[in-house]
């Protein structure tokens, strides 16, 4: 009997222990999670990071989302306490970093850092995922999950609380899609927060569905016949200290470059390059060598981070005598000084490796050449090279403020793919190209752009390039781009030859 009894108590002592770790989610988490909003953040979702950092509220409230114990919560109670986390975990990783301009400057921060959740750890990401966004199916979490950005919907100054959560979930929806910077609307052209674009199977996964889900919540719809586009996703901290005048700026309503498209979308872009070339002698320049190439490519979204399709280029080229034009390639196909035909097609495909990284991706072609004697022979002159190509590009794109980006671009090259014996000569290059823009409203943009490239051979060459660039946004689907550039390489060099190009790019969103 007294065995039975010292078991007893000591299995008391032990769920009472456990309990003391294992803290239930009681209406004092959601009371003091509410006084803590009210004190450090604002109201349009601006957070007083410098103050919560010193206040010893938050690092409790963490320790018991820590040690929390769901087990015998109910669904609104739990779906609940994890908006709550989750929102009150970003915080808490941002004031290890703070200060810092956004949470973008650490590596990691949403796929990496681990954070504690009722005993299991998580990345945010994960954390997001798996226990709120795969648990609950609800479309709506993302306008109440805070990213500490200003691109993401507010973070509001009060609790999301298990009794009011259904009517708070609908009333976040609705106030972000009736906002005018978050969702911008222009007669037929809706442009969405990249959320809709990382998230899209959350909405329905297309167009319409995206749209159907928008006119639920939103007071004025949008037309179902609506063209549908993503502003760039400004990452700037949501720091009440930092002085902000509440405008975007030109910056987030402009097309990424590096950026995949959407899933179930298609883009066409075609470049048109003119180069033109003057050699000679000892500086005196007697001869002509233009090129014509109309490089197309068309990319179909998979998904929002998969793009696939193919690329192809068509050449016109004349090789003549000064004084001529270089716009003698347009003439007529002269026998021995001239030529043209569609001379490569082939695979392309691009995938954006990170989601929380929209503005980075790599861009791979293979081509195959199409003709015979393309490298040119005794009557013929160069056109394109014998064998396939393999080009591999690396893009990214920075934002500096609301109106100039810095572009970069590392590619990895290998040309004339094929036997020596055959006469290809496997050409490696790899070029780097840096461009400056300038966004003086949102369809304009002014840049000016660098290149080099060297070709790693056992007779080492290279190219550079340098010039200045305009684009016109004339719709989210519709972009029109001039570039002119000076151009040399290391026989120009040798020569005192002279060289640009002269680009006309085009670009259709469909």
């Amino acid at each position: 009997m007294i065995v039975q009894r010292l078991i007893f108590l000591f299995t008391l002592q032990v769920s009472l222990l456990s309990l003391a770790f294992a803290g239930n989610i009681d209406e004092q988490f959601f009371q003091d999670t509410d006084a803590l909003l009210k004190k450090y953040v604002t109201k349009d979702g601006q957070v007083d990071y410098t103050n919560l950092k010193s206040d010893e509220q938050l690092t409790s409230l963490i320790k018991r989302i820590e040690t929390a114990d769901l087990s015998n919560t109910n669904e609104a109670t739990q779906k609940a306490f994890l908006i709550n986390a989750y929102n009150l975990l970003v915080m808490h990783e941002v004031i290890k970093l703070y200060p810092t301009p956004s949470v973008q400057e650490a590596g990691g921060f949403f796929d990496r850092n681990k954070v504690t959740v009722a005993g299991k750890k998580y990345t945010l990401t994960q954390f997001e995922k798996t226990e709120l966004l795969e648990v609950y199916e609800d479309a709506r979490l993302h306008f109440v999950l805070n990213c500490a950005a200003v691109s993401c919907p507010p973070i509001v100054d009060f609790v999301y609380h298990p009794d009011s959560l259904e009517v708070q979930l609908n009333r976040q929806t609705q106030l972000a899609l009736d906002d005018s910077n978050f969702l911008r609307v222009n007669g037929d052209q809706v442009q969405l927060s990249q959320i809709f674009k990382w998230y899209m199977d959350d909405f329905g996964g297309n167009r319409l569905s995206v749209i159907a889900f928008i006119n639920k919540y939103r007071s004025e719809k949008v037309s179902l016949q609506s063209r549908i586009s993503y502003y760039d996703y400004d990452w700037t901290l949501n720091d009440s200290s930092i002085d902000k005048d509440n405008t975007i700026g030109n910056n987030a309503a402009r097309y990424v470059v590096s950026s995949t498209i959407p899933k179930g979308t298609a883009e066409v872009k075609i470049f048109n390059n003119l180069y033109t070339q003057r050699t000679g002698g000892e500086g005196d320049l007697t001869d002509r060598s233009t090129f014509l190439t109309s490089a197309v490519s068309f990319l179909y979204g998979v998904n929002n981070q998969l793009n696939v399709g193919f690329a192809t280029r068509y050449r016109r080229v004349r090789n003549d005598r000064l004084p001529s034009s270089a716009l003698g390639v347009f003439g007529n196909i002269e026998d021995g000084i001239s030529r043209e035909g569609v001379t490569a097609f082939g695979p392309q495909i691009r995938y954006a490796p990170f989601p929380q990284l929209q503005n980075f991706s790599i861009q791979s072609s293979f081509v195959f050449p199409i003709g015979e004697d393309l490298a040119g022979n005794a009557t013929q002159p160069y056109l394109d090279w014998n064998g396939a190509t393999w080009i591999t590009q690396f893009f990214n794109d920075f934002t500096i403020g609301d109106n100039f980006s810095v572009f970069t671009e590392i590619d990895v090259w290998w040309e004339d793919i094929g036997k020596q014996e055959n006469g290809n000569i496997n050409r490696v290059g790899t070029p780097a190209i840096l461009i400056f823009s300038y966004f003086p409203n949102s369809k304009t943009t002014f840049y000016a752009l660098g290149g080099y490239t060297p070709f790693w051979q056992s007779n080492f060459d290279y190219f550079a390039q340098a010039g200045l660039g305009f684009k016109y946004q004339f719709t989210p689907n519709l972009e029109l781009e001039l570039l002119w550039t000076e151009f040399t390489n290391k026989f120009l060099m040798e020569t005192s030859g002279r060289a640009n190009t002269y680009n006309l790019g085009v670009r259709f969103n469909l």
